[in-house]
């Protein structure tokens, strides 16, 4: 498995030369640093821990700093370990750029959903609303009914997992299967069909999927710097 980190930029749509539109989401990869390699000797397993978008010295601790150091760069703003033995070839400090990737290749998307703060059990849970009948009951939107369901072993405890309101979004999600329909080594970011999760400016990870597809035959697009040159 290989894979880089990145920054979600937002959405926008390009053409392909049949004509047919795809919406893409742009993820802003820069070169990553190797920070670290995990082996299996030592640390039972294989990975490579990578570094994105170096942040000033006075802003991280000691330990971050000293880490880098290792690598002979600056301190990062996000690291990740990317596992497996396809980029153990890689040595500590080394880049790791967009052509990592080609387009056609299929990836999974790892991010922090958006935030949408307290919300009720019925659009936090999808749960039923109440009766809204002339003289009805006026519990509408509310949690209902707590009852332990009959469990005598568990009467007046609440049951563990039950739909409540509650914090909603802000959770680790991975969307998977998603086509990189361009990479731009010169700008530094990638094409990837569909939507990923998080807000923009969120911090993203892009890895080969896990699906049996690893990649379909690229798509050729329609150049707008040709035009504009014409």
């Amino acid at each position: 498995m290989k894979g880089i980190l990145g920054r979600k930029l937002g959405m926008t749509q390009v053409f392909t030369t049949d004509g047919e539109l795809i919406p893409v989401t742009v993820v802003e990869a820069t070169p990553n640093i190797v920070l670290q390699k995990k082996t299996i000797e030592k640390d039972g397993y294989e990975a490579v821990q990578l570094g994105f978008e170096d942040v000033k010295e006075s802003r991280a601790t000691k330990p971050a700093v000293g880490h880098a150091k290792k690598a002979e760069t600056a301190p990062k703003r996000f690291i990740r370990e990317i596992r497996g033995a396809e980029m153990m070839n890689l040595e500590v400090g080394s880049e790791v750029k967009v052509d990592l990737f080609a387009a056609g290749d299929m990836v999974d998307v790892s991010g922090v959903s958006k935030g949408k703060g307290y919300m009720g059990t019925i659009y936090r849970n999808n749960a039923t609303m109440g009766p809204k009948s002339h003289g009805g009951s006026k519990n509408i939107r509310h949690i209902g009914s707590l009852a332990t369901g009959g469990i005598t072993s568990r009467a007046g405890k609440i049951t563990k997992g039950t739909a409540m309101a509650g914090h909603e979004g802000a959770l680790n999600v991975t969307t998977q299967n998603l086509e990189i329909v361009k990479v731009d080594v010169e700008g530094n970011y990638l094409l990837i069909k569909g939507n990923v999760p998080g807000p923009k400016k969120g911090l993203v990870v892009v890895k080969t999927t896990v699906k049996p597809v690893k990649a379909v035959s690229a798509k050729e697009l329609v150049s707008l710097e040709a035009k504009e040159e014409e």
